[in-house]
C-alpha cells in the first residue's frame, strides 16, 4: 500500500472531482437506435405496388349552430337566449335557419322538471306544425355526479 506524500489536502482515500460529462454511453444508446430504425424502415414499407384511385370528395361544412328551445316552469318559451311566444316560435325559427330545410334541422328543447306538460305539448305541436320534425330532449347527466 502507498500512501500519499505530498500534495494539498484531502486524506488516504480522497478521490478528485471529475467535471466532465461521459457521453460514450449516450453514443452507444444512439447508435443502437439508429440501426434499428435502419432495419425496421425498410419493413414497414409496403411491396406490393397498387395504383389507387383518386378521392374526390367535397369539402365538408361545418355543422349549423345548434337550436335550444327553453321551457320554463311558469311557462315562458325561449329559442335560445330570446323570449318568445308558442304563436310566433315558427316564423322566428324558420327566419333563425335561412333556407335551409326545417325537416333537416334539429331542435334542442331544454324544460324545467316542473313544466307542465300542455305547455311542453303546445310547444311541440308548433314545431311539427311549421316543419320541424327533428327533436331531441335534454336532460341533466346525473351519472357523473
Amino acid at each position: 500500500m502507498a500512501a500519499k506524500l505530498s500534495g494539498g489536502g484531502g486524506g488516504k482515500y480522497h478521490v478528485e472531482q471529475n467535471s466532465e460529462i461521459n457521453v460514450t454511453p449516450f453514443v452507444d444508446v444512439m447508435l443502437v437506435l439508429l440501426i434499428i430504425f435502419m432495419v425496421a424502415a425498410p419493413l414497414a414499407t409496403v411491396s406490393v405496388e397498387v395504383k389507387l384511385p383518386r378521392a374526390v370528395a367535397p369539402p365538408q361544412t361545418n355543422p349549423p349552430k345548434p337550436i335550444y328551445i327553453s321551457i320554463q316552469d311558469d311557462g315562458d318559451v325561449y329559442i335560445g337566449d330570446f323570449r318568445t311566444d308558442v304563436n310566433s316560435m315558427g316564423t322566428e325559427l324558420t327566419s333563425q335557419i335561412g333556407r335551409r330545410n326545417p325537416a333537416d334541422e334539429r331542435i334542442y328543447i331544454r324544460a324545467d322538471q316542473q313544466t307542465r306538460y300542455g305547455d311542453f305539448m303546445q310547444v311541440m305541436n308548433a314545431l311539427q306544425d311549421n316543419g320541424f320534425y327533428s327533436v331531441a330532449l335534454v336532460g341533466e347527466d346525473t351519472s357523473l355526479q
